[in-house]
């Protein structure tokens, strides 16, 4: 297995050096992890935590790290053997993978000595960002089918490389995908994998009909034959139905035909029709070809006949937002005396300004209907009374405001390590999609739909907007007044 130890950005590496130099490495800090508002990103389904606490518990620099860190003329060899010897020891909380989460939330928080969290950074955004992003292309594609037919992941071909296809196949499960093409992370990942025959395949053989009658005699009861190759309805289905009955005789049972391309809505409904009329009413219909969430919902809307939908390219690579834009920022100091000095961010950018201090994240709910009303980021010492009304309020449009009654909070974020040990025992992939599932149906159809969704809210507690109001107004008094002549 590679060690990925120095999956890090340089800069990491010279503000740790940095950080040596100045005796603060070992300062305690607190760092939030978070994504931002973005016009397509109205919900993330969060992924990755497995493998980001994998990377970060098994830090260790091999000889050859360590022989390329001396070559690079930057760090002294104190500080080298200092980073050799390092391991995490602080502390992890984070959402359940699979939760659906949203813009501005901490999603997962790192309390640690200061030269450890730093480091930690570029490793966890890569595989967070990355797997968040195609667990929540994947909810998508999976909540446009509204239950009809089951979505196979079929993107290894077209990933931005081998970790972004086995990864990718791992985080479509977690957004709802049943199976994957994939079949090293089939192996990883306990998937079930799904596949059956190539263009090649058919074009193989003399004739279509014999390189289907070749293929079922390979698997006579997981015959699925592709008929599309020559001409779907003149040829591709006939020879299908003509294999079935071949089977049928033999007393097995056909599983089912695939297209691949033209109009997939009329071929599909005429397909279906001919193999009900043929006497195959239960052999199903699996589409490919360039799916995703819009085209899917389009070819519902024409009636199609699908009965399982094969996701590749615009899934593995999330087409439309290939990127989700997750960051990592300091929110606080940790004294030796466990105090905390809150920590934050300016910009002329309001969506770019943090959230300071050491946070809890909750979710509210009705308790008459279960439904999820808003969530709430507090002072990690705040708690949130049940028994009495709570008022809810916009973090920058403070006059739209709303009270809350008869409500249950719940705590987001569970403690996943803990002085540098795993404390937090990780669910099957299954379980975590059934999770997802079930988390995402607390949700009104209004937050998740794809068209003009509704704005889920994400407010902010009272003491921790008066924090944060006061330290921007006290930043930019002192800056104002050391720019005075």
């Amino acid at each position: 297995m590679r060690n990925l130890t120095l999956l890090t950005d340089l800069y990491q590496l010279t503000m740790g050096y940095g950080f040596y130099r100045q005796n603060k490495h070992e300062e305690e800090v607190v760092f939030d992890l978070f994504f931002r508002k973005n016009a397509l990103i109205t919900y993330s389904v969060f992924a990755g935590l497995e493998q980001a606490m994998d990377y970060l518990l098994h830090w260790h620099l091999d000889d050859e790290d360590v022989e390329y860190l001396r070559s690079l003329h930057l760090f002294s060899e104190d500080f080298i053997e200092y980073i050799k010897n390092m391991r995490f020891t602080g502390d992890v909380y984070a959402v359940r993978e699979g939760e659906p989460v949203f813009p501005g939330e901490p999603i997962l928080t790192v309390k640690a000595p200061l030269i450890q969290a730093q480091f930690a950074e570029t490793a966890l955004l890569n595989i967070i960002n990355h797997q968040t992003l195609i667990a929540t292309k994947s909810s998508k594609i999976c909540r446009a089918t509204g239950g009809k037919g089951v979505v196979m992941e079929f993107g290894l071909r077209r990933a931005q490389g081998p970790d972004a296809g086995i990864s990718g196949a791992r985080a479509a499960v977690i957004g709802g995908c049943a199976s994957t093409s994939n079949v090293i992370a089939g192996e990883m990942f306990d998937i079930p994998v799904a596949g059956t025959m190539a263009h090649s395949w058919v074009m193989g053989y003399p004739t279509e009909y014999e390189a289907f009658r070749a293929y079922a005699d390979a698997y006579p009861d997981n015959c699925l034959l592709l008929v599309d190759t020559y001409d779907t309805l003149r040829s591709g289905v006939p020879n299908a139905i003509r294999v079935f009955k071949e089977l049928q005789a033999k007393g097995h049972k056909p599983k089912g035909i695939r297209l691949d391309s033209g109009d997939l809505a009329y071929l599909s409904k005429k397909a279906r029709k001919m193999m009900d009329e043929a006497g195959f009413p239960d052999a199903i219909i699996c589409v490919s070809g360039d799916l995703d969430e819009r085209s899917i919902s389009s070819l519902l809307q024409q009636g199609a006949k699908i009965d399982s939908w094969g996701v590749g390219t615009r899934l593995i690579t999330s087409e439309d937002l290939p990127a989700l834009g997750g960051v990592y920022k300091m929110s606080a100091i940790i004294g030796k005396d466990g105090s905390i000095t809150p920590k934050i961010k300016l910009s002329d950018n309001t969506a770019k300004i943090t959230n300071p201090s050491f946070k809890k994240l909750y979710r509210l709910y009705d308790k008459e209907n279960g439904m999820a009303i808003a969530d709430l980021i507090t002072l990690r010492e705040e708690t949130v009374d049940e028994n009495e009304p709570l008022t809810i309020f916009h973090p920058v449009e403070t006059w739209k405001k709303h009270e809350v009654e008869n409500f249950r909070a719940e705590e987001l974020q569970y403690t996943i390590v803990k002085d540098g040990k795993l404390v937090y025992e990780f669910p099957a992939l299954t379980e975590i999609r059934e999770f997802s599932k079930a988390q995402k149906a607390k949700f009104w159809e209004e937050y998740l739909r794809l068209d003009m969704p509704q704005v889920y809210k994400v407010d902010l507690s009272n003491a921790l907007h008066k924090l944060k109001t006061s330290m921007i107004d006290e930043i930019r008094g002192n800056t104002k007044k050391g720019g005075e002549k």
